[in-house]
């Protein structure tokens, strides 16, 4: 079955320059615009059940979806997370119909991380959250933990002993995800 949804989808990220004729009806044109090669796709049912996931192959902008003929009528989330963003799409699927009810409702900006030399730079914006919670690890312990809130962006640096080399972690939580990046110094 997952191999099913699998090769359904995988049509999904396909620049719409294909002719094939869709089993399903679209009543709008969905759009993921600015995709990038290695970027993610990912499909949810309403009970947030994972159905899809896997990695554009191109370059440009998502245009059309085919075929979603052999899912189940109900709700189901498209998100595709690109470097600095995640953009999640709402489709409502119901005989053989699918119907973009929140086309690019929901954008959720990633935090950034740069390392250079001893500092580790931790950046969001904030227009989807006003607060991020930070770990800091050096192996598997905990040396650095700390909640930060802010309107505009969110920023933290933090100088790290260059004496001590090894790796790192920095763990983000913000809007109910956690981000991981790993590093060395």
């Amino acid at each position: 079955m997952k191999t099913l949804f699998k090769n359904i989808l995988v049509l999904a990220v396909m620049l719409g320059t294909c002719t094939s004729y869709a089993n399903a009806t679209l009543e709008v044109l969905p759009a993921f615009n600015n995709v990038k090669k290695g970027n993610s796709i990912s499909v949810t049912d309403a009970a947030g059940e994972l159905i899809f996931s896997g990695v554009i192959n191109f370059d440009g902008n998502v245009s059309r979806l085919y075929d979603f003929s052999q899912l189940e009528d109900g709700l189901y989330n498209i998100e595709v997370e690109k470097d600095y963003e995640i953009e999640i799409s709402t489709v409502e699927v119901k005989n053989n119909s699918v119907r973009f009810i929140f086309q690019g409702a929901e954008k959720i900006f990633k935090p950034v991380f740069r390392v250079e030399e001893d500092r580790v730079i931790i950046s969001k914006i904030a227009i989807d959250t006003a607060e991020m919670q930070i770990d800091l690890y050096y192996g598997d312990v905990l040396i650095h933990s700390e909640n930060v809130e802010g309107t505009d962006v969110l920023n933290r640096v933090y100088k790290l002993d260059n004496t001590i080399k090894g790796d790192y972690t920095a763990v983000v939580t913000s809007n109910k995800r956690v981000y991981v990046e790993n590093f060395r110094i």
